[in-house]
């Protein structure tokens, strides 16, 4: 078995069919959909820990009249998880190879800064240095895109969602930012 960040040693010629995997295969894979769905769980559990430490904080910052309803925010990312785990284990099935290795890796990279972005700006109140983890992870998600396009086109476009939340993010971050100069500080 393989791990999700690991390279599988079976090649597949030509297009994969994701249906005609052999048995064997299609175990492998579902563990693999297990794997990439609890990392992802990790990451959005993470966030949802930090998220809830000191929501007093986070109250009194003043926010963009643009800022969605806290309500919005649970069913967004449910939805955005499930899609970034279903897009990496797209690719893990992917046959192995140089492209597909890159792709994974940005995948890894992505969710790493995505679960320090609310360490940084809820657990630490630091609102800049998470605008800065945002652009970084908003340049990783495009570099995934990017890579994931060369393995596996429906799995780039799956995260398609995630780029521009987080590209909204960015702003709302930077937002907050500018309206509350003291914050971080």
């Amino acid at each position: 078995m393989h791990t999700p960040w690991e390279p599988s040693t079976r090649t597949v010629p030509g297009p994969v069919k994701r249906a005609a995997l052999n048995p064997t295969l299609r175990t492998e894979s579902v563990i693999a959909l297990g794997a990439f769905g609890a990392l992802t769980l990790g990451a959005a559990v993470l966030g949802a820990r930090h998220s809830s430490a000191d929501t007093r904080w986070y109250r009194h910052l003043r926010k963009p009249p643009f800022q969605p309803s806290p309500k919005a925010f649970a069913p967004v990312w449910t939805a955005l998880y499930a899609l970034i785990a279903i897009s990496g284990w797209r690719v893990w099935t992917a046959p192995a190879g140089p492209s597909r290795s890159r792709a994974l890796g940005w995948w890894g990279v992505q969710l790493g800064l995505n679960a320090a972005w609310s360490w940084l700006f809820f657990g630490r109140h630091q609102p800049r240095q998470a605008l800065a983890d945002n652009v970084a992870l908003l340049g990783s998600i495009g570099a995934y895109i990017a890579a994931t396009r060369e393995v596996d086109r429906p799995a780039a476009w799956l995260v398609a969602p995630y780029l521009a939340w987080v590209g909204f993010a960015n702003v709302l971050n930077g937002e907050i930012v500018r309206r509350n100069p003291q914050a971080g500080a």
